[in-house]
């Protein structure tokens, strides 16, 4: 009974919790709103410190920096000789939108889903939650549409074999929220977030120069890819599965592709494969075009362009299953699925504009240099460093990332402080960024801010009629610690073994 009662108490609590979240977030502008606002504070702040004198000593060189105003004449003429540039050399720009040209081509011939459903059918019953958990953690690959593709998938995989179709949709969107920063496939994520770590570790001067590409986390996001699919497919087929309302039996829904399809797959994986051997022959054999000046991969210039490997590779085995499987047409041309992939991305363009514009303001200004310093020096003084200064980092990630769920946006706001505050502290930018990963990912679950989870309700009330918000909430609160505990045991390997997080990028400022 006092169990009963303390239970109901939890979720009382819980249920409170986010009715306050919601209410706070609510009153969150829209990333470009948010954006221009700081910039607002950016040019108020930096003027209000020039006007009293502020400055700060640069680690390690004998320079000070002093504070410009931007609301001053000079700051002015720095703006209008500066707004478009800033925006135009944004680092990072180009790679977003090659990869959301590239990836668009792939999803919108069909080649992904293929994939997807290929997959799902081959696994016997026992093992559908772990194939689907394994999918859902690749599914940053189809940005936003990854909540229309692949949680419904789950839904028909479970249903094809029996199982409850809830179970596969929940742990499905599970999974895919939870280890959305991870995986094996470098996505339009790893650009977004590279561009505006590039940008940060140039708001400090004197520091290390360090090399800055979209594969630095690689390695730390295929090591999370391997083991969330044996925690996320044990949840959701021993904890999430057994608390659902049984259901009766229907018609199964399969899974398995036209012939086309098969067809289709299996060329276009043959021509990838076939792409990626004359890749590895052209790095590796002595005088190949892609050897490197020392013979490794490191000074390949494939991973100094990686980004047009990558999406080479993207637009290679779209257009391949499309002429195959009969896909690509002439309303569903390359040109069309480009311009698709360039039209959604329009919005998120038009808020890097903003995010140009704060970064060109912090970096001229020095304010940004004075509060990475500041913060640094603060740190040191209250003995937060190493691996408790990447906590931190993880536990301010998580915070705002149930306010604000935009990924870019997010790190928009945390990246240009915590890269060069934590660079000061020996940490290397892609342990940074490894770090914001965890916050990303996990706490989106849970928050009632995400359009997506809105979306899943609408979803699961089609398997349960009546479904309410807050019992869908508490279904996914299962997955938060688990996953937690996923990443930061990840990172904590990958940090205490300074271990490489992925191709010439170590833990440690300057570390390979």
């Amino acid at each position: 009974m006092a169990g009963s009662r303390a239970l109901r108490g939890a979720a009382s609590g819980f249920a409170f919790f986010l009715g306050v979240l919601e209410k706070i977030g609510n009153r969150v502008p829209q990333p470009f709103v948010l954006f221009c606002w700081l910039f607002a504070f950016v040019a108020v702040a930096s003027t209000v410190a020039d006007l009293l004198g502020a400055s700060v000593a640069v680690p390690g060189k004998d320079q000070v920096l002093d504070v410009r105003g931007v609301l001053s004449l000079d700051g002015l003429r720095y703006l209008l000789g500066h707004v478009i540039t800033n925006f135009i050399d944004f680092p990072g720009l180009g790679n977003i939108f090659v990869m959301v040209m590239a990836v668009n081509v792939a999803m919108g011939s069909g080649f992904l889903e293929a994939g997807v459903r290929w997959l799902l059918s081959r696994v016997p019953g026992w093992g559908v939650p772990y194939a689907v958990a394994f999918v859902a953690a690749q599914g940053h690959v189809f940005s936003d549409a990854s909540y229309f593709v692949i949680a419904p998938l789950g839904a028909v995989a479970f249903k094809a074999t029996g199982r409850n179709p809830l179970a596969g949709l929940i742990g499905a969107y599970a999974c895919l929220q939870g280890g959305y920063a991870g995986g094996f496939v470098i996505g339009t994520l790893d650009a977004t977030y590279i561009a505006i770590t590039d940008a940060a570790v140039q708001l400090v001067p004197g520091l290390p120069p360090v090399d800055v590409h979209i594969a630095m986390n690689y390695f730390f996001t295929a090591a999370v890819g391997v083991i969330f699919p044996l925690v996320g497919g044990w949840l959701i087929a021993h904890v999430l599965e057994p608390r659902l309302p049984s259901r009766e039996e229907e018609p199964a829904e399969h899974v398995e592709l036209a012939a086309d399809q098969r067809r289709g797959l299996v060329v276009a994986l043959t021509a990838a494969s076939a792409f990626l051997v004359l890749l590895a022959l052209g790095a590796l054999v002595p005088g190949g075009p892609f050897h490197g000046s020392d013979g490794t991969l490191l000074s390949s210039p494939l991973l100094e362009n990686l980004v047009a490997v990558i999406g080479v590779a993207f637009v290679l085995v779209g257009v391949v299953f499309g002429l195959v499987a009969g896909t690509l047409t002439k309303e569903n041309s390359l040109q069309v699925l480009m311009t698709r992939g360039m039209r959604d991305i329009a919005g998120p363009t038009v808020v890097v504009f903003v995010i140009a514009q704060v970064f060109g303001i912090l970096t001229w200004s020095n304010l940004g240099s004075v509060l990475a310093i500041g913060l640094a020096d603060l740190a040191k003084s209250s003995h937060v460093d190493g691996f408790l200064a990447l906590l931190l980092m993880v536990c301010v990630s998580a915070t705002l990332n149930m306010v604000i769920t935009g990924g870019g946006a997010l790190w928009s706001l945390v990246g240009p402080v915590m890269v060069p505050s934590l660079m000061l502290l020996g940490l290397s930018p892609a342990v940074i960024q490894a770090a914001h990963r965890i916050g990303d990912s996990t706490t989106t679950l849970i928050t009632p801010m995400s359009v997506f989870l809105i979306v899943l309700l609408s979803m699961a009330r089609e398997y349960e009629p009546g479904l309410r918000l807050g019992t869908l909430m508490t279904r996914l609160a299962i997955f938060v610690v688990p996953y937690f505990a996923v990443w930061l045991g990840v990172l904590g390997i990958f940090y205490f073994f300074d271990l490489p997080l992925g191709p010439g990028a170590g833990v440690e400022l300057g570390a390979r």
